[in-house]
């Protein structure tokens, strides 16, 4: 008789969850690697949360993604992050180094990922549009690529200051955002996600000179508003596609010491896009 070994448990968490694509992706690498493994989705209200803790230790779960609201409130209880945790003040990864929970945010690495692979010029000036919590992944990423010139604008100036402060950026105000020389623009603001805003850009298309690198961190519509017209003036488009799948990457192969199969990549790809 063959030994049964029980699936491993992972999932993510948020509240309310929505239609998440981790599932398919981290089910579907299980899957095609052999590997005992089962990821689910738990809506945890935000008060449940030391509960859910209890649950991870109590049933000896070996994963989870964390998506809002939980990314701040889930650091104290842990028992050890790692310093993109710490600097952050955000954890969108728990996994096990034997007894310890750790924590750890993959969205730097994500949003690392298609840029690495990338020719940036020396010197190369960033721009990013929006300071939320997105923003502050790609702060510390652009930070790890070793570019020193930063410039954030937000619609809301004090939250600009704010993100500036933590990673020593230029703020720039919203309404100047077209006349600065980037050659790395970053959509981090939810301007041309599918839904109410899917028609709109956080950049005007006239403003577009010479050539750079557009990246836009949404990945519902594959090419947004922001990419469409970035291609029209000569930009390089970057969708948050590559952005969704290396932060997933990055927490399957804490879980697993393994890497998302192709398989697992094209079955989000068939999901959002249908081919």
């Amino acid at each position: 008789m063959h030994a049964f070994t029980p699936p491993a448990l992972h999932g993510i968490i948020g509240y309310p969850l929505g239609h998440s694509l981790s599932p398919l992706l981290h089910n579907t690498a299980f899957k095609t690697l052999g590997l005992p493994g089962v990821y689910l989705s738990w809506p945890v209200e935000p008060g449940r949360l030391p509960a859910f803790m209890d649950a991870v230790r109590l049933l000896n779960i070996r994963g989870c993604s964390i998506t809002i609201p939980h990314k701040i409130d889930i650091v104290p209880l842990l028992d050890a992050v790692s310093e993109g945790v710490r600097l952050m003040g955000a954890c969108n990864t728990l996994y096990r180094d034997g007894d310890t929970i750790r924590g750890e945010n993959t969205d730097v690495l994500g949003f690392m990922e298609p840029l690495r692979k990338l020719p940036l010029p020396q010197g190369a000036h960033a721009l990013l549009l929006g300071a939320g919590g997105v923003a502050r992944a790609a702060a510390l990423g652009l930070r790890r690529l070793g570019l020193t010139r930063i410039s954030v604008t937000n619609r809301r100036q004090e939250r600009a200051e704010e993100l500036a402060a933590a990673f020593n950026l230029n703020v720039v105000p919203w309404e100047a955002r077209g006349e600065i020389e980037a050659d790395l623009l970053i959509n981090a603001t939810s301007l041309g996600m599918t839904g109410a805003h899917e028609t709109e850009t956080p950049y005007p298309a006239t403003c577009f000179r010479g050539q750079g690198i557009a990246y836009d961190l949404i990945y519902t519509p594959f090419q947004t508003r922001f990419l469409r017209e970035a291609a029209q003036a000569g930009w390089m488009p970057l969708s948050g596609l590559d952005m969704f799948l290396g932060q997933g990457d990055a927490q399957f192969h804490l879980w697993t010491g393994r890497h998302l199969p192709p398989e697992a990549v094209e079955a989000v790809k068939q999901a959002l896009y249908g081919h």
